[in-house]
């Protein structure tokens, strides 16, 4: 029977999601704790990779088990073996073949700005000092949902069969003591928000024109775009499925 998994992360100790040779992944972590408990071998399937540092506000991954009969116990068991900086929220029974990674039809992030030196923010967002011009940094974020072609904003040799997105949300917006860039889209490139914020930015000091945005994408360089901004402002916080995919007697 498949499962998916909805949790949360803390990436400052995690080299990642993904699996990696020497390194202490999110995905190695969840996967020792749920192999512990159920005492079977389990591998899980996340519905994408973040990268070192980055943050999860919602993640999910697939699990295939028998049926468990209590959920919720399992759920409390993993939050009572898992490390503070790892959270699960819920465990539902999906229809058959239902993919974490595939199936997920849009995905969203944020990255958060502090305008000065905080110590409560130290490990969460991004410290900007300089002035920035909010307006500026919009127009250009607009510009990128006339785009679909994100090579310019992807990591370099990053292997995949595509470098397409449909981005449908991007905005810079104040909230309360920290500023936040929303964006939305189908999927994501390797790197791809980090360098679209460090490209804003550059916007936002004037060292960019919002109309240049049109010309950087149409690059597809990834040197004629600005310098990708620290992983520690960047959150995961949205992973978005058909409705049908979740089983009705779901746990």
């Amino acid at each position: 029977m498949r499962y998916f998994i909805q949790f949360s992360y803390f990436g400052k100790a995690y080299h990642g999601w993904q699996n990696q040779p020497n390194a202490i992944t999110v995905q190695e972590v969840l996967e020792k704790a749920l192999s512990t408990l159920l005492r079977q071998q389990v591998e899980v399937v996340g519905a994408g990779r973040t990268d070192t540092g980055v943050h999860a506000k919602e993640m999910f991954a697939h699990f295939d088990f028998d049926p468990i009969e209590d959920t919720a116990q399992l759920v409390y068991r993993l939050n009572a073996f898992l490390p503070d900086d790892i959270a699960v929220q819920r465990l539902f029974r999906m229809v058959p073949g239902a993919h974490a990674r595939f199936d997920a039809v849009e995905r969203s992030y944020e990255y958060w700005l502090v305008r000065e030196k905080n110590p409560f923010y130290f490990d969460h967002a991004h410290v900007v000092t300089y002035p920035l011009d909010t307006e500026a940094m919009n127009q250009a974020a607009l510009k990128l949902l006339e785009h679909t072609d994100f090579e310019c904003f992807s990591k370099s040799n990053t292997d995949v069969k595509t470098f397409h997105c449909d981005v449908r949300h991007a905005v810079w917006e104040v909230r309360e003591d920290k500023w936040v860039f929303t964006i939305t889209a189908d999927r994501f490139l390797r790197n791809m928000v980090r360098a679209i914020v460090g490209t804003l930015l550059d916007v936002g000091m004037g060292k960019t024109a919002p109309r240049d945005i049109d010309a950087i994408l149409a690059s597809k360089d990834r040197g004629e775009a600005g310098v990708s901004v620290p992983a520690k402002g960047l959150y995961l916080t949205k992973v978005l499925y058909p409705k049908e995919l979740f089983d009705e007697q779901k746990g």
